[in-house]
């Protein structure tokens, strides 16, 4: 792997047990596919697949789902170097069922706590995190310590370099309310660049759920470009000079989960090649929804040129 880091992630990871049927519930599948999954670690995957050096700061468990995740990884071309186990706390995974169009009941299997909790401060390399060019971190990862001290030193180990990015990644079965997310995640805003979430996710960060006001409020809290998913009415995107809506990008939709993560490697990819604000966020809408329209997450991240060719289609006539 490449020693530069242009896309450096910190959060999630599990393996994800989806069922090869849809419109079943998990009491009667009798069959799954595995994938790598973890909204961190797919947005490095998604990273990688445009191209980009990309690497993940997590944590599995010393098993055999642990080991399969470390070759998942370099398969996809993401630097594991960075991805160590946690002895007696098994590697989480992840149950979902599928209801087309938009109804993805997701179960987590990683209770009281999971490896990737367990990312302690002290064991952070902060060289390698202020010298990657993007710096991705997600709520999540403030919702428990040791987690939550680690991500908000890696936050403060920084500074002004490159760009750092706060997925807002509210997952209310991680945190005892919402008010306790509020919280950290409004002491870690003034120490990001970029925030990106959808109106649920913002009225928890900031208090607004209106895309007008959170993005806003989100630019008060310090926060340079504020990107605010608005579903079938598109993305909102707000940074200086910049005030940009781009519309949804048709598709038909097989599992739902996974397609914010494709948003933000594409995301990580445009802001890495300098684009204007409108283009970042047509061709991180078009990964959002080619995901959408698989089954799998890490394994569905499609690369530039088919994100391009989907975006031609979606401008012909």
């Amino acid at each position: 792997m490449s020693e530069r880091i242009e896309v450096l992630t910190m959060g999630r990871v599990g393996v994800d047990l989806y069922p090869a049927e849809t419109d079943t519930h998990l009491e009667d599948v009798p069959t799954f596919h595995r994938f790598l999954g973890g909204s961190a670690t797919n947005v490095a995957v998604a990273a990688a697949r445009h191209g980009r050096s990309a690497a993940v700061i997590t944590r599995t468990g010393e098993d055999p789902f642990g080991r399969y995740i470390h070759r998942a990884l370099r398969s996809f071309g993401v630097d594991d170097r960075f991805v160590a186990p946690v002895p007696e706390i098994p590697t989480p995974v992840t149950f979902c069922e599928i209801f087309p169009p938009d109804d993805f009941p997701i179960y987590f299997y990683r209770y009281p706590t999971a490896p990737d909790l367990q990312i302690r401060a002290t064991e952070l390399d902060l060289d390698a995190i202020a010298d990657a060019d993007i710096f991705w971190v997600t709520g999540t990862g403030l919702c428990q310590e040791p987690s939550r001290s680690a991500t908000m030193t890696a936050l403060q180990a920084r500074g002004s370099r490159g760009l750092t990015v706060l997925d807002l990644d509210y997952r209310p079965m991680f945190w005892s309310s919402a008010e306790e997310a509020h919280r950290y995640v409004r002491e870690a805003l003034p120490l990001v660049d970029v925030a990106v979430g959808n109106r649920d996710e913002c009225e928890v960060a900031v208090g607004e759920r209106d895309p007008e006001r959170a993005a806003a409020a989100l630019r008060d809290a310090g926060v340079g470009l504020a990107v605010v998913k608005q579903g079938p009415a598109g993305v909102l995107g707000v940074r200086d000079g910049e005030h940009v809506v781009v519309p949804p990008v048709p598709v038909e939709v097989v599992n739902g989960l996974g397609a914010g993560d494709a948003f933000g490697g594409a995301l990580c990819h445009g802001l890495l090649a300098g684009w204007d604000l409108e283009r970042i966020l047509r061709f991180a809408n078009a990964a959002g929804a080619y995901v959408a329209g698989q089954l799998a997450c890490a394994d569905a991240m499609p690369d530039t040129a088919q994100l391009d060719a989907m975006l031609e289609q979606v401008s012909c006539p």
